[in-house]
């Protein structure tokens, strides 16, 4: 077997971060799940954003089933009030590729089109649904915060 399909196996994608969430805190999160061997933080490295976080990460776990662990508990998760997009680094073909036999049918290609990707298609609506209801209550109890200030 190549050493670097078990690689893949082992690696996560974590997107959807919000930019408040440091390195330390993105291990802390995933660390309960299994043994980091390494972890990618990515930075822009040019423009207006130079140094900050880009909003997505990798995480490389020891075994193929400590990440499948992490990305079933970690998947969807809230943090700062946005949920985790979580998947293997491996996934990405075969979701493009799931993607590209839905198209004929529409609904694939359509969320596509309005930047939804692929793999978010592959959320299932329940979950979009809880992801949405989170988001609310997150940003009413902000505003409760914020208002409670002003007085």
């Amino acid at each position: 077997m190549d050493p670097n399909d078990d690689r893949g196996e082992s690696r996560l994608y974590i997107g959807n971060l919000d930019l408040r969430i440091t390195e330390a805190a993105l291990l802390k999160m995933f660390s309960p799940y299994g043994k980091i061997i390494s972890e990618d933080f990515l930075w822009h490295t040019r423009g207006p954003k130079r140094g900050e976080p880009r909003g997505f990460a990798f995480i490389q776990y020891n075994t193929k089933e400590e990440a499948e662990l992490a990305k079933e508990k970690m998947h969807g998760r809230l943090a700062c009030g946005r949920p985790l997009f979580v998947r293997l680094a491996g996934e990405k073909c075969m979701l493009e590729t799931a993607d590209n036999s839905t198209k004929a049918a529409g609904e694939g290609h359509k969320m596509h089109l309005t930047g939804g990707g692929g793999a978010m298609g592959q959320t299932s609506r329940s979950a979009k649904i809880a992801a949405i209801k989170n988001k609310l209550k997150s940003l009413e109890e902000e505003f409760k915060v914020q208002e409670a200030k002003a007085k």
